[in-house]
């Protein structure tokens, strides 16, 4: 189902990136789909008339989530390793997330029962299949599969996506791209805070309270955690950490894992399923004396352990004086995860962004929809302290609607 372009005169009004702004509500969509590979989460977020100025005031008036059909799961799942005819399935990809993408946004209209106003852009991350910033040539790449141009035909909006390569292209990490709206939201002068979004892999951002900013990936989160309950279970998650919660930690095989040199990197820096994957997990479990002979369940709960470790000595090492810890993603609604976050915390309040008023399976796409506005206004919208990058840049490619 593709909504009905917006037209001549409102696409006039919305424009390229830099063009004349419509009056009337700044209505923007965004869409999201990390690297657990579960699906697209879309909303339709309202900017106060004053998005410009600090603190950032927006406003998500629907959610809709739409889940990848099993075979484009197991394509993109796939296209994350080295396989035969990758540009072709690699093309063919593209298309499909486009078509699942305009599908959500379809989704969205229905859960509204029509547009409130007319829709600006929309912003688009895509779904990153390799993730090689400054490998190989001194630059590298980062790969959100997506065809811009195809999600702009199919549902009439302006649509920004490919936002990570220009970061990548100055000298970048490319991601993650959040901590700037994050910022822009959730910053309160003379509060030391942090959030942790936990998405496939999960990362960090750190606000000082002072106006500064950083943040980093800083591990695997439910990419491990997915995989290994899929694999055991035949479901695609573990819902609330119960199967975790029921195992036992092993200590040898999480020590093991901790000792990834990745853990010990200073920042920037930034990860995916180039690095954290099935088979990275298979040679720690054969090379710690026992692990292979643990009950699957008590891997699950070392795997649950390994990400409430990481991330909590993630935050000690790079920001002890915060005293607020707000989550967000998936991993936000895994009980048992929370729970072992707030036990390695002590002193630290552990809480979902649902505390700031947006839930946390909003917080990334309602992001995307901010780096649309962003482009649109001509803004930057990396934080060089976070990716390396070389200075300031503007994100993300634009396709105007037909």
């Amino acid at each position: 189902m593709n909504p009905a372009p917006q037209g001549p005169a409102a696409s006039a009004r919305a424009g390229s990136p830099g063009g004349a702004q419509a009056d009337g509500p700044a209505l923007y969509i965004g869409l999201m789909s990390g690297t657990s590979l579960d699906g697209v989460d879309a909303v339709l977020v309202e900017f106060a008339p004053d998005a410009t100025d600090a603190p950032l005031r927006l406003q998500v008036l629907a959610h809709h989530a739409r889940p990848f059909d099993d075979a484009l799961r197991a394509e993109l799942l796939a296209l994350n390793r080295p396989g035969p005819d990758e540009l072709h399935r690699a093309a063919l990809a593209a298309n499909a997330v486009a078509r699942a993408y305009a599908d959500a946004v379809a989704g969205l209209r229905a859960t509204l029962g029509g547009w409130p106003g007319p829709v600006r852009a929309l912003g688009a991350h895509g779904q990153t299949v390799r993730h090689r910033p400054g490998e190989f040539d001194g630059t590298g790449y980062t790969v959100q599969l997506l065809n811009g141009a195809l999600l702009a035909e199919r549902s009439g909006f302006d649509t920004a996506c490919d936002f990570r390569s220009r970061d990548v292209a100055a000298g970048g990490q490319g991601a993650p791209l959040v901590p700037a709206f994050h910022a822009a939201l959730f910053d309160v002068p003379g509060q030391p805070q942090a959030l942790l979004n936990l998405g496939g892999i999960a990362n960090l951002t750190l606000l000082d309270g002072a106006g500064g900013v950083r943040g980093f990936d800083c591990g695997p989160a439910n990419v491990l955690l997915d995989g290994w309950c899929e694999r055991h279970l035949g479901q695609r998650y573990d819902a609330d950490g119960a199967w975790a919660a029921g195992g036992r930690v092993h200590d040898a095989l999480l020590q093991r894992l901790l000792a990834e040199p990745f853990f010990a990197r200073q920042p920037p820096k930034s990860t995916g399923r180039d690095l954290f994957h099935a088979d990275w997990l298979a040679a720690a479990l054969a090379a710690t004396p026992g692990a292979a002979a643990l009950a699957a369940q008590d891997v699950q709960a070392t795997l649950l352990e390994l990400t409430a470790a990481s991330a909590a000595q993630a935050l000690r090492a790079h920001h002890a004086a915060a005293r607020q810890l707000w989550v967000c993603g998936g991993g936000a609604l895994n009980g048992r995860l929370m729970e072992r976050l707030q036990a390695r915390l002590p002193g630290v309040a552990v809480a979902s962004t649902a505390g700031r008023g947006l839930p946390p399976l909003q917080v990334e796409a309602a992001a995307f929809a901010w780096l649309a506005w962003a482009l649109q206004q001509r803004r930057p919208a990396n934080l060089p302290a976070v990716t390396g990058a070389r200075g300031l840049r503007l994100l993300g490619c634009w396709h105007p609607a037909g």
